[in-house]
């Protein structure tokens, strides 16, 4: 039978009940790393409307991961605690709840969007950051954040960090756990030249770029359940064509890596390692290709994220075989419900919250 969106996914042992999936996305509204009610109600009310996979934003495995003060955290057990009564309601609800697992990198240690996602001094709250060089990220307003080169000992820690984190995300339930190669964090610095200018066994060579985010996904598949799925967000391409930089062909190369490391779906994104990215105009599933073309590279399952609008378009991208899983992040934020909706416009039988039936059909 074809698969469709709303045809289960075997990871593993893991069935997810359909193909669409929350994608990550800071809220920006933790208290020192802490989950609150803001994030129950978020990720919940999302759980309630029938997506298959509810991810966190992105979740630092250490203070000085954090994108700004107010970024999610996973460095401590309280911190996992106060994420166990949301995983269980998102569980409650038939989806599976999974975890962005991440660290900032040299971008760190800004506010957040609404207020202009501008450098914090250090004196007034902010942090030095780590990178794999100590050029800092170029931000168009306020001083550069103060940058540090990482020392193997800096690696040997965050890859423990991340491990920590898994053991602590795998402790209060989580289904599945997402490593945040992407977005011109941490890990994706390692793997860009834009970013990545080192002269020892982790910089240089495509090899060498990929060692570290390799070794940090190794560790988490070390600790993750063997029944439970593994997920890598990357960046397809830098989008910078006029200088040396990570691209298509460098993402299809390192997806069989990934897989060999431990991961069962690449969650195909692009993008963020520097602000003079040209990005063309993104219509609707302006991202499609590369998770096509990354699926052809490997035996993963592959994700599709960016533009994905309407439950015709996200159907059409499993039943045409162009990715496993349709990662819908603003659509989310302004419907909620879109998957219960998305089966009702396609004509699909799923069963809809007692509390809500009486609003299934017009």
């Amino acid at each position: 039978m074809t698969d469709s969106l709303f045809s289960p996914l075997e990871l593993r042992s893991t069935e997810i009940p359909n193909r669409v999936t929350v994608s990550p996305m800071c809220q920006y509204s933790a208290e020192d790393g802490f989950a609150t009610e803001w994030h129950r109600v978020h990720l919940g009310s999302r759980a309630v409307g029938g997506a298959g996979v509810v991810m966190t934003e992105a979740t630092a495995v250490s203070p000085v991961g954090r994108i700004s003060p107010g970024d999610l955290g996973i460095w401590s057990e309280d911190h996992g605690d106060a994420l166990r009564e949301t995983v269980a309601f998102i569980r409650e609800r038939g989806s599976v709840p999974g975890i962005q697992l991440a660290h900032a990198g040299r971008k760190g240690s800004v506010t957040p969007p609404w207020d202009g996602g501008t450098p914090i001094p250090v004196d007034d709250g902010g942090w030095e950051v780590i990178a794999p060089s100590d050029d800092p990220y170029p931000h168009s307003t306020g001083e550069p954040v103060p940058t540090r080169a990482m020392t193997w000992e800096d690696m040997d820690r965050v890859i423990e960090q991340f491990r920590l984190a898994a053991e602590r995300a795998r402790d209060v339930g989580f289904g599945i756990a997402e490593i945040h190669l992407a977005h011109g964090y941490l890990l994706h610095e390692f793997l860009s030249p834009v970013t990545n200018d080192r002269d020892d066994e982790y910089g240089g060579s495509f090899e060498n770029r990929a060692r570290f985010p390799l070794e940090v996904t190794e560790a988490v598949r070390d600790v993750w359940p063997d029944d439970q799925p593994l997920f890598v967000r990357i960046s397809a391409t830098d989008w910078l064509p006029d200088r040396p930089s990570w691209d298509l062909d460098d993402s299809a190369r390192l997806a069989p890596l990934l897989s060999d490391a431990g991961a069962d779906l690449i969650d195909v994104s692009s993008g963020g390692i520097h602000p003079d990215q040209r990005v063309p105009e993104s219509g609707p599933g302006y991202q499609v290709p590369y998770a096509e073309r990354v699926k052809d590279a490997t035996d993963a399952a592959v994700g599709a994220v960016g533009g994905i609008t309407t439950p015709e378009q996200a159907d059409q991208l499993i039943r045409n075989g162009r990715a496993d899983l349709a990662l819908l992040a603003r659509e989310h934020i302004r419907n909620p419900y879109f998957t219960l909706e998305a089966a009702r416009d396609l004509g699909v039988d799923v069963e809809w919250p007692k509390q809500y039936e009486r609003g299934r059909f017009r």
